[in-house]
């Protein structure tokens, strides 16, 4: 049986979990694939105790440490664990139900599109590291094609400076040294890629990926309005796929 797949997409603090919480409560029945944060967070290793520091195996605290030496390596790291997400079999309860929905916190797409592609800019990830990025990225998603596939984006768009206060709120440890103007190159990045369609994407499949853009500027989460007119958009949304 296949499922209606798609992702929730948006920048750093703009609400994504919140969101998908929301989504669980309009409908239990869809399966919600949140990111791999605490994978992020403790990197198992075979190195001896004494060998590592316990930041070391903090894959997020070591990019906003220190961009330049480990941007790649995050990168890497978390679109391989995002590939080995989106092409894992539909969970078993899924199977059961007349239309399945399986939605995911981010996707490959902006992975590569949106975070690997702004720390390039930045200098983070300098051009072979790029180079070597796109080409296994490109390898993957010509292998896994169909497995990894979207049939729709959410995307949740809010102001950087709306997305810094939230950031500051929830006061995330690894977070701390993050600033505003990195979400802002961030949102520019989001932008680029799927409300202007600037971003030179390489296969035609993601390119004509439809996506629904949902202002989150306003607090959603004790706003049964809001909250409740969101839930519609994304129902009737995934009905028109």
């Amino acid at each position: 049986m296949k499922a209606k797949r798609l992702s929730v997409e948006g920048n750093i603090a703009v609400g994504k979990s919140t969101f998908l919480r929301l989504l669980s409560r309009v409908n239990p029945d869809w399966s919600l694939v949140t990111e791999p944060l605490k994978k992020w967070q403790n990197i198992q290793t075979t190195a001896q105790p004494q060998d590592f520091s316990q930041d070391m195996g903090n894959l997020l605290q070591l990019i906003y440490k220190d961009p330049a030496r480990w941007s790649y390596t995050f990168q890497t790291f978390s679109c391989l664990s995002r590939f080995r997400i989106q092409i894992e079999p539909l969970p078993e309860q899924l199977l059961k139900i007349k239309e399945p929905v399986q939605i995911f916190e981010r996707s490959i797409y902006s992975d590569r599109y949106v975070f690997a592609l702004t720390l390039s800019k930045l200098g983070h990830m300098n051009a072979v590291e790029w180079a070597m990025y796109q080409e296994w990225h490109s390898f993957l998603m010509q292998e896994f094609d169909e497995r990894v596939a979207l049939d729709g984006i959410v995307y949740l768009r809010a102001n950087p400076e709306k997305c810094f206060e939230r950031l500051q709120k929830r006061a995330r440890e690894e977070e701390m040294t993050v600033q505003q103007n990195y979400l802002e190159n961030l949102h520019e990045q989001h932008e680029n890629w799927l409300a202007r369609k600037t971003t030179n994407v390489q296969f035609q499949k993601v390119k004509n990926i439809p996506v629904l853009m949902l202002d989150v500027n306003e607090d959603f989460e004790n706003n049964s309005d809001a909250s409740d007119l969101l839930s519609h958009k994304v129902k009737d949304f995934i009905a028109d796929l």
